[in-house]
């Protein structure tokens, strides 16, 4: 058969991006456990529009809820052309009731121990209308398919070497749709790190781990990355703050070649951060923790969320400078997004605080899909503009850049000096999260209403 694997996408910034920097892992993944007697391309919406007709035998389309009403139109549009078209990804593994008005049938939960069964099917003529994944080890993950990536992508070795996470962070599905801590053989975690066959030098140098939590599991981590070290990559990964407490494990990070550790701060206050079901973070020991990755030259990211409970619009707006203060050398800045799945959207939800009339373009993390309890929603998001233009303003930009110089080592740097750039830019152009209007991707009546209560 010949297959289209569909990544679909609702731009999120009004002109789009300037530079695509990384690839999603879904699509590349799915292809490479597609059994090699079948034709499989993959499309990036992000990059490239879906082609208005193919001849594929079967398109199969993924997404998250903020980008649910374009997968839609998308499986409206193959279905219509004679087309079976197969749902996956997160929002249909929580919507599947609503999803399945739209497709011929559903992957939910994982894929991989349903998807060559569900091929197996489709070119007998006998697909089933839903495949429940059930939970493997990691034991069999294959390569990816980085030959299937466009050359548009800045980094394209992406690797997840884990799967899951011990936290359980309000906001997030993963606890939901990945449970548990699974961890693939370090073996095969390095075969794709040796994986060399891109163009540009910085495509080879460079690993971005897809993991929720990397270094959770402290004898695993040190095994891969003892692995790694003879390597001599960069890399870059998310992990929890609990890393800086152990001075073995930093020094091997820097060892093996971390240039980068993204940590889910989300807030400076201790109100929030229980509404966020952080409690292990601790605004008083950010710049603390920030130094010990700064003092092995390591850049630290960090995600910022604006809407708990305990925030109010002054204390959104005063994280740029708080952020700034403690050290933060790239910040992400989103609004609370209460995802199906999530303990936010089980609260949210018996509460009535949803706003039910707002569609599923709303939730991608940009946009207020909720009632604030100190704020209206229009107070959130003008809150949250303002905190995203000072944030990425010319003069925040520049002083994180030249603060890093003290510090960061050579990779390090240069990440710091693009992601500052590259968000700066989009703040001098006016290239700014996008504002929905309600109704702006409505799906019919009927659909809106089910997909809202």
């Amino acid at each position: 058969m010949k297959i289209d694997i569909i990544l679909a996408y609702i731009p999120r910034y009004r002109f789009g991006h300037e530079k695509d920097f990384v690839p999603p892992l879904t699509g590349i993944h799915l292809a490479a456990l597609t059994p090699a007697r079948h034709k499989v391309r993959v499309i990036h919406q992000k990059l490239e529009a879906p082609p208005v007709d193919t001849d594929a035998d079967l398109v199969a389309i993924s997404f998250f809820s903020g980008f649910a009403p374009e997968a839609y139109r998308l499986a409206r549009h193959y279905r219509s052309r004679g087309r079976l078209v197969v749902g996956g990804g997160p929002h249909v593994t929580f919507s599947e009731e609503e999803a399945s008005r739209y497709f011929d049938a559903l992957v939910v939960g994982e894929a991989e121990s349903v998807w060559p069964q569900l091929l197996e099917d489709a070119g007998h003529g006998e697909l089933k209308p839903v495949y429940r994944g059930v939970l493997q080890d990691l034991d069999n993950i294959p390569t990816p398919r980085y030959d299937l990536l466009p050359e548009r992508f800045f980094i394209k070795r992406v690797v997840q070497a884990t799967r899951g996470c011990p936290f359980r962070c309000s906001f997030c599905t993963v606890p939901s749709i990945n449970p548990g801590f699974r961890m693939r053989p370090v073996e095969k975690v390095l075969a794709d790190i040796r994986y060399n066959k891109f163009t540009h030098w910085w495509q080879r140098k460079l690993v971005w781990f897809w993991d929720d939590n990397l270094t959770a599991n402290r004898p695993y981590i040190r095994e891969l990355l003892s692995g790694m070290v003879p390597l001599k990559k960069w890399w870059l990964t998310q992990a929890s703050m609990d890393i800086t407490k152990d001075e073995n494990l930093l020094e091997l990070m820097k060892t093996s070649g971390c240039i980068g550790v993204f940590f889910g701060i989300e807030s400076f206050g201790a109100e929030s951060l229980q509404d966020a079901h952080k409690s292990q973070n601790k605004a008083g020991q950010y710049a603390e923790t920030i130094r010990a990755l700064h003092r092995r030259g390591i850049c630290v990211m960090a995600g910022f969320i604006a809407g708990f409970d305990g925030d109010s619009p002054e204390t959104i707006k005063a994280m740029a400078r708080r952020l700034h203060e403690a050290g933060v050398d790239v910040p992400f800045l989103s609004i609370l997004t209460p995802f199906r799945g999530s303990d936010a959207y089980q609260k949210m939800e018996a509460d009535n605080r949803l706003l039910a009339e707002r569609g599923w373009e709303f939730y991608n993390g940009y946009n207020v899909t909720f009632r604030p309890r100190n704020m209206s929603p229009e107070e959130l998001l003008s809150a949250h503009r303002q905190l995203w233009h000072e944030a990425f303003s010319f003069k925040y930009s520049f002083l994180r850049v030249i603060r890093s110089l003290g510090y960061l080592r050579p990779g390090a740097f240069l990440m710091c000096l693009f992601m500052n750039a590259y968000y700066c830019l989009k703040r001098l152009r006016g290239n700014e999260p996008v504002c929905f209007e309600e109704g702006e991707y409505s799906e019919p009546d009927e659909d809106r209403a089910l997909a809202n209560h």
